[in-house]
């Protein structure tokens, strides 16, 4: 039997992307703070018009005074999902969902961290960069968080019409609405 890991995953809900993630042997307030430490440097969010919100559940390690210092000192608003509720965050759930039902996830565990980290860095890529999400209109999570959504969909837009211009039968109506 294999070994089981705590996986963090830090996602941007207007993208959808994984923005940060790392696999822990226990799960601690300390853990946590270091990835939210790491993802706003990476994600060079210390200088933002808008407030940044940490949604999370209602774990002790989110609760943890580690980790709502670092919230406090970063200037992130934390917010908690409802006790007793499990779908409160349904981002969350979902990117979670996708990551147990790919083909390849290790149902009896892993061999050992190192083998854990590598298997959630392809998923990570995949997800991130092929993974096209249909709640974005079919783009990818990079796509959309990289603001190239427009330029996409004014392809997208490009296509259609002139399929339709080359075969104006095979359409009934309008093209499809990209926006």
């Amino acid at each position: 039997r294999g070994l089981f890991y705590y996986l963090y995953l830090v996602l941007d809900l207007f993208s959808r992307k994984i923005v940060g993630w790392e696999i822990w042997e226990e799960e601690t307030a300390e853990h946590a703070s270091q990835l939210i430490r790491r993802t706003v440097i990476r994600e060079q969010c210390v200088i933002r018009e808008k407030p940044l919100v940490l949604h999370s559940d209602n774990g002790s390690p989110m609760k943890g005074a580690t980790l709502l210092e670092t919230l406090y000192s970063l200037g992130i608003t934390p917010s908690r999902s409802r006790p007793r509720v499990s779908n409160d965050n349904p981002y969350a759930e979902s990117v979670f969902r996708t990551c147990k039902y790919r083909p390849e996830y290790p149902a009896n565990g892993f061999a050992d961290r190192t083998a854990a980290r590598e298997w959630v860095l392809r998923f990570v890529h995949w997800y991130n960069t092929e993974h096209r999400h249909s709640g974005l209109n079919f783009l990818t999570p990079s796509q959309r968080h990289d603001g190239l959504a427009e330029q996409i969909f004014d392809r997208r837009r490009q296509v259609y019409e002139t399929a339709k211009a080359a075969h104006p039968a095979r359409w009934s109506g309008a093209t499809r609405d990209w926006s």
